[in-house]
């Protein structure tokens, strides 16, 4: 009896191919790594018209079978049956990108020389059309030799006639020898893309206008002087409109806790539930949860220059500048990732080839301001820096957080640049790079990731935080001093003990007992610092029933210094990330010698950039 067909899906990046294996596989996934190496592996299972099932591989995004990174070595063993434990696929669907057509033929006409079963996925032909292209698919399958169905994966069209089309193709799921291997690896990629546009020519009937207004636009936004002050300038508002377009929703969310909070005060006697309740859970998870607004502005830009294709014209703006430090533009991407969280940027790095380029960017990754750290900076800004405009349409707060975020790029430059000339000394390489068609983003996409970022913040809220806020609130809360004891209950509680211990530590850099005992928390993620600082006020403030409706920022305004303030931002600007960072570190560079490097070098920069930022803020009388 025949084993299972395994049917391989390649192609370039961002042809759409995870969106295609969605469609095809559903809920039927399963996602793990390949032996020996640290590429993700996705399979599914698809069932065909005729009941037999098939098992369907998304294999790494390359432009051809000579590799570059990690990932495209993964493909090309895949498809080639060198991977270990991986047996040859019966057939592979390869996913083109319609708007896109010659460049991404090149790729196929090198997989065509295999001599596989192939078929091809003509993703994304609506925007070809609505772009103004005309693809003739006969002519394209007739010049090709092979099936060519057209897709649109995000909508799963054309996937009820790929799945009839790969029922024949694989047959009864026989292994195939690859016959034209070597002739495939050692093509000439100048006489690839000749064809390949030869090819997309003759099936090309009308070329789409798009194409010249991109071309337009791309005089603008890859101008060596216009392009990196347009984005500048891009990033400047986006950071002027985290503050001005949140107040009103903040204010909102810090009215619904305090009400929460009166509630529970009112209905239940003063006992330790009510504490917990009302100290713990809700002042501490209500503190980092009244920052959503914020975040998901900024994941609103974000998502809307990915969607029109302008992230992609960043990344090459910024190649020259990462080319100056010793890394490539493949960096950038990965960077990028780690705006959101460091653990996706360093898992991103997989797509790097170069060894010490990789290792240099996952070193840097935490760095990059990850919107963990976004309820940070809020809650001292908006406590410490005026609300005041210090231009036309230029708020101080805004320009205080461009700031900070700027600190963080050019801080992880610097490591960079030092690090590739001690630690991971190397020569850095260029890279490909697809320029997309400008597009108008679909708000429905950008809806739709709005929502999974705020369910993904909301489960942080709800579960590392929660859990390491009631942590905190029993260290704090117990063993209550004997009755008669002057002692306040905080300073002979546990917590209050090791912040004691940690206080003399951190004084130097102008950090009071309560910093000290937020940072040890925030090592399991940073929002909690701001939870955690949050629960030491409410409980001290407890034995005053009006204190306890103060919000976290006009409490803060009360017990520190500026100095003090400005101390804490640079601390985490440069303090290591979460426990999770270090442990995806780990994996990453197989051992615990570089987590313990990154952790040892970024301790040292937060507490020398806190440090040098309370003694010349004390100096300046500030």
């Amino acid at each position: 009896m025949n084993p299972m067909p395994m049917v391989a899906l390649v192609g370039n990046p961002n042809a759409g191919k995870s969106a295609l294996f969605n469609a095809l596989t559903g809920a039927r996934q399963k996602v793990g790594n390949y032996p020996g190496v640290t590429v993700e592996r996705k399979s599914g299972r698809l069932a065909l018209p005729d009941g037999r099932p098939i098992e369907l591989i998304d294999l790494p995004g390359t432009y051809s079978l000579t590799p570059s990174s990690p990932d495209e070595a993964v493909t090309r063993d895949v498809v080639l049956g060198r991977q270990e434990g991986e047996r040859l696929p019966s057939a592979i669907v390869v996913v083109m990108d319609a708007t896109n057509l010659d460049n991404h033929l090149r790729f196929a006409l090198q997989l065509r020389a295999l001599g596989l079963p192939m078929i091809i996925a003509l993703n994304m032909i609506d925007m070809a059309r609505r772009d103004g292209l005309t693809i003739d698919v006969d002519a394209l399958s007739r010049e090709l030799g092979v099936p060519v169905i057209p897709t649109v994966a995000v909508r799963k069209q054309g996937v009820p006639e790929l799945v009839t089309a790969l029922a024949e193709l694989v047959g009864d799921g026989s292994a195939i020898r690859v016959a034209g291997a070597e002739r495939a690896m050692d093509s000439d990629l100048r006489t690839l893309q000749r064809r390949a546009r030869q090819i997309a020519h003759a099936a090309i009937s009308e070329h789409a206008p798009a194409k010249r207004w991109t071309e337009r636009l791309d005089r603008i936004a890859l101008h060596p002087v216009i392009g990196p002050i347009l984005l500048a300038l891009l990033m400047f508002v986006m950071f002027q409109a985290v503050f001005a377009w949140a107040e009103t929703p903040v204010g909102w969310i810090e009215g619904l806790f305090a009400d929460m909070q009166a509630a529970v005060t009112t209905a239940m006697p003063d006992n330790v539930l009510r504490s917990l309740i009302v100290d713990g859970v809700i002042a501490g998870v209500g503190a980092v949860v009244v920052f959503l607004p914020q975040i998901l502005i900024l994941f609103f830009f974000i998502l809307l220059l990915e969607a029109t294709g302008y992230m992609v014209r960043a990344a090459f703006l910024m190649d020259r500048l990462m080319a100056r430090v010793g890394l490539s533009g493949r960096a950038f991407i990965p960077l990028l990732s780690s705006f959101a969280c460091a653990v996706p940027g360093i898992m991103a790095t997989r797509t790097i080839d170069d060894p010490k380029d990789r290792l240099t960017t996952i070193l840097i990754a935490p760095l990059m301001t990850c919107s963990a750290r976004l309820p940070v900076y809020a809650v001292i800004i908006a406590a410490f820096i005026p609300e005041r405009t210090v231009g036309p349409g230029i708020g101080l707060q805004g320009l205080v957080l461009f700031c900070l975020y700027i600190s963080g790029i050019l801080g992880a430059l610097v490591a960079a640049l030092v690090l590739r000339r001690t630690v991971t000394k190397g020569a850095s390489h260029g890279f490909l790079m697809e320029m997309p068609k400008y597009q108008m983003p679909r708000l429905a996409d950008v809806a739709l990731g709005l929502w999974q970022r705020a369910l993904i913040f909301l489960k942080r809220a709800g579960t590392i935080i929660a859990f390491t806020t009631i942590v905190l609130w029993a260290l704090l809360s117990f063993p209550k001093p004997p009755p008669g004891d002057p002692t306040p209950p905080v300073d002979y509680s546990i917590a209050g003990r090791i912040a004691d211990g940690i206080a003399p530590l951190v004084r130097p850099i102008g950090f009071n007992r309560d910093i000290a005992l937020a940072l040890i928390p925030a090592m399991a993620a940073r929002e909690v610092a701001v939870s955690a600082l949050a629960t030491v006020y409410s409980i001290q403030a407890s034995d005053d029933e009006a204190a306890t409706e103060q919000s976290l920022v006009e409490r803060l305004r009360g017990r520190w210094p500026l100095p003090t303030a400005l101390a804490f931002l640079a601390w985490f600007v440069f303090a290591p990330q979460c426990l999770s960072t270090l442990a995806v570190t780990r994996r990453e560079t197989n051992g615990w010698k570089w987590p313990g490097f990154m952790l040892a070098y970024l301790f040292v920069l937060a507490y020398a950039a806190a440090g040098a930022t309370f003694w010349t803020a004390t100096a300046l009388g500030l």
